[in-house]
């Protein structure tokens, strides 16, 4: 069984590669681009990619939401320049870290808000599952 809609949107994305060359990673309603910046000239050949997904949004009549992006220089570097990328019109707000796909990924590599999240939902399961043991207990006692 196949969902007609679902090759709709397929064939109705499958365009947004025309004419980029920073890379594309579409994954259900996501959409993530990104590029290695070597020097001041990659970061201007980014921004234009910016400009045409933009324009590629316009001509197919879709709507994102560049108040939902986020810049994350991925570096160990210590001192970062800052990033001034924007999407149709609309500064994309630089940020250290992102989850896509329920993962956190860092701007500095590091897997520590990744390990602290992992250890906060096992902390969760843990007492949710303390609190169904006591009533157990309670109610076998009874």
């Amino acid at each position: 069984m196949y969902c007609k809609e679902a090759y709709w949107v397929l064939a109705y994305v499958n365009d947004i590669w025309r004419n980029m060359e920073s890379t594309i990673i579409l994954f259900a309603d996501d959409c993530v681009i990104y590029r290695k910046i070597i020097n001041n000239a990659y970061m201007e050949k980014f921004q234009k990619d910016l400009q045409r997904l933009g324009e590629w949004v316009f001509e197919n009549e879709m709507k994102i939401n560049p108040s939902k992006s986020k810049a994350v220089p991925f570096t160990r570097a210590r001192v970062k320049d800052p990033l001034h990328y924007s999407l149709m019109g609309t500064l994309i707000p630089e940020a250290s870290s992102c989850k896509y796909l329920g993962i956190i990924l860092r701007s500095d590599l590091s897997l520590a808000d990744r390990v602290n999240y992992a250890v906060k939902k096992a902390w969760k399961a843990l007492h949710f599952t303390m609190r169904i043991l006591k009533r157990v207990i309670v109610i076998q006692k009874v």
